[in-house]
C-alpha cells in the first residue's frame, strides 16, 4: 500500500505561500502567485484533458482551441460528443436511469476568463446539459436551475425535448429490476419459473432466464447488464481546457448514479466539488462517488493546493487524502466506492489521481485522457492506494 505523505504536502505548501509585501488600496496584502503560474517552460498550451471516457471526443475540443476559440466552448464541444453517444451509458442520451426508469442529468460549467459559472441538476428530457449549464451562465442572473424548472428553461431557450432512455439502457434497467425484485420475474405459476438454487439472485437459473429474455440473448448486452447491476456506475465526464493565452475553463456532465433515488444529485453540478476553475490558477473536477467529493469540496481543494504551488497530480492526491481521512483510512469501507480527480493549471500542466490503482475495469490501470495538440491519448492516474478496489 502506498499512502500520500502529508510531509510532502506541508513542504510544498510552505514553499508556495511566500507572498509579496505589497498592499492594495484596501490595505490587504497582495499575494504573488507561486512560480508554476508565472510561466513554466515545460508546460504546453493549448491542452484539453478529460476522464477516460472522453478520449474520442477531445479532438473536437482541440479543434476549437487551435482555431483560437474560447476554452469553455472547447470543453463543452468535447463533452457534447459523449452526451450525444447512445453507446455511452454514463452521460446524456442513453445514460442509465434512476430506480423508476427515468434518466436524470446534471452538469456544471465554469469560465475562467470571466469568472462565471452555471449549473443544472435533475434535468429530464434534455440531452445536452453541459450546454444548458452554459446557457444558464450566459442568459440568466442565476448559477443553478434544477428539476422541471431547468427543463422548462431549456425549452424556452430552444433545446429539444426527447426521450433519453435508449432501448439498451431500458433493458439494463429491467435487468436490474429483475435482480432485486421477485415481482419483476415470472411467478411460481409460470412454466418459466425455476427454484432458486443460489444465495445470490444473479447466479440463479431463474434470473439468468429472465436476463436472456430481457436482452434477447445478446451476450454483450447481458454482460454489460450484469456489470452495471453488480457495480452501479456513477457515470460522468469531466473536461478541462486551456487555450494558448492561458485562459482556462471546464465542465462536468453526468447521468448520475445508476438506479439512484429520483432527485438524487451528486457532485457534478456542485460548483467547488465536481468542478472548480480559478482563472488565475487552474481548474479541477472529478468522477466517481459524488457524495464523498461533496464532503471535501474536492474541486476547490485541488485548485487551492495548486495555488500554493502543488503540481496538479499532488493536489489531486491531497484531495483523496481528505476523503480517506473521513474513514480513518479504513479500506473495508473505502473499497465500496471509487473516486477520480483531474486537474489542469493555466500553464498547461495536468494531472490526475484515483483512489485505487485500478480503473472501473478492475484489470486495467486507472487512466485519464489528454490532448496537447498532436493526438488524444490515455495517461495513467497517480494512485492513492496502490491496490485494486472500488466500485461504481
Amino acid at each position: 500500500m502506498t499512502l500520500w505523505s502529508r510531509r510532502k504536502f506541508f513542504t510544498t505548501s510552505l514553499a508556495g505561500t511566500a507572498a509579496a509585501g505589497t498592499t492594495n488600496w484596501m490595505g490587504a496584502a497582495r499575494v504573488s502567485l507561486p512560480e508554476p503560474f508565472r510561466g513554466n517552460p515545460a508546460a504546453k498550451r493549448p491542452v484539453i484533458i478529460s476522464s477516460a471516457n472522453g478520449l474520442h471526443a477531445l479532438e473536437k475540443g482541440m479543434q476549437v482551441l487551435k482555431s483560437g476559440g474560447d476554452s469553455l466552448e472547447a470543453a463543452v464541444a468535447a463533452v457534447t460528443v459523449v452526451e450525444d453517444d447512445p453507446n455511452d451509458d454514463s452521460v446524456g442520451y442513453g445514460g442509465l436511469p434512476n430506480e423508476e426508469g427515468e434518466v436524470e442529468l446534471d452538469a456544471s460549467v465554469m469560465h475562467g476568463p470571466t469568472r462565471r459559472a452555471g449549473a443544472v441538476a435533475g434535468v429530464k428530457r434534455i440531452k445536452n446539459v453541459a450546454r444548458l449549464a452554459k446557457t444558464v451562465m450566459e442568459r440568466t442572473n442565476h448559477v443553478m436551475i434544477v428539476g422541471d424548472g431547468a427543463r422548462r428553461f431549456a425549452v424556452a431557450e430552444g433545446f429539444e425535448e426527447m426521450d433519453l432512455l435508449t432501448e439498451s439502457s431500458r433493458k439494463k434497467w429491467l435487468a436490474w429490476k429483475a435482480s432485486i425484485s421477485f415481482n419483476w420475474r415470472p411467478g411460481v405459476d409460470s412454466p418459466e419459473w425455476k427454484e432458486k438454487a443460489s444465495a445470490s439472485p444473479l447466479d440463479s437459473e431463474e434470473f439468468r432466464a429472465r436476463l436472456e429474455d430481457i436482452c434477447g440473448h445478446d451476450e454483450a448486452l447481458m454482460a454489460r447488464s450484469l456489470a452495471v447491476i453488480k457495480d452501479p456506475p456513477t457515470g460522468t465526464i469531466n473536461c478541462l481546457a486551456v487555450n494558448e493565452k492561458g485562459e482556462i475553463s471546464g465542465t462536468t456532465t453526468t447521468s448520475g448514479l445508476s438506479w439512484k433515488i429520483p432527485g438524487r444529485v451528486g457532485d457534478s453540478p456542485i460548483i467547488g466539488a465536481g468542478l472548480y476553475v480559478d482563472g488565475d490558477v487552474g481548474g479541477a473536477g472529478s468522477t466517481g462517488k459524488g457524495e464523498e467529493n461533496i464532503k471535501i469540496s474536492g474541486g476547490h481543494t485541488i485548485v487551492e493546493m495548486m495555488r500554493k504551488g502543488m503540481s496538479p497530480s499532488d493536489a489531486c492526491l491531497e484531495a483523496l487524502h481528505r476523503v480517506a481521512r473521513n474513514y480513518n483510512n479504513d479500506k473495508k469501507k473505502l473499497t465500496t466506492f471509487h473516486l477520480y480527480f483531474y486537474a489542469l493549471n493555466k500553464d498547461g500542466e495536468y494531472g490526475s489521481a484515483s483512489l485505487w490503482r485500478n480503473g472501473y475495469e478492475r484489470t486495467k490501470h486507472a487512466s485519464y485522457a489528454v490532448h496537447d495538440g498532436s493526438e488524444g491519448r490515455l495517461v495513467e492516474c497517480a494512485a492513492y492506494f496502490d491496490e485494486v478496489g472500488g466500485a461504481g
